[in-house]
């Protein structure tokens, strides 16, 4: 089994807006980065169940070459900065991406 870790040198979330949560995937090599996306080890399926989201809640999944990187951008279960949102930068929601494994 490898680790989705293990190949990355970035594993990040951030804030995308007030209704938008982005996570960026960064792989240390192309040739793990191409791997990753001809598998597709990085689909709706896995996001939705990893984030507990229907797939209408992904807005989309970019594979982006000239970065070696995937690019996730899924709606935010609480707009920022409403009531019981605890994550205003979006920093802390990457979590769930460091338990892939393929």
């Amino acid at each position: 089994m490898t680790k989705l870790v293990d190949i990355c040198s970035i594993i990040r979330s951030k804030n995308s807006g007030p209704y938008e949560l982005t996570l960026d995937i960064i792989f240390k090599s192309k040739e793990d980065f191409e791997m990753v996306c001809e598998k597709k080890i990085i689909n709706t399926e896995i996001i939705c169940n990893l984030y507990k989201i229907k797939k209408e809640d992904i807005i989309n999944i970019v594979e982006f070459n000239p970065a070696n990187a995937i690019k996730i951008t899924i709606k935010r279960p609480i707009p920022w900065g409403n009531l019981g949102e605890r994550d205003v930068y979006g920093a802390q929601q990457h979590a769930p991406l460091l338990l892939i494994e393929f």
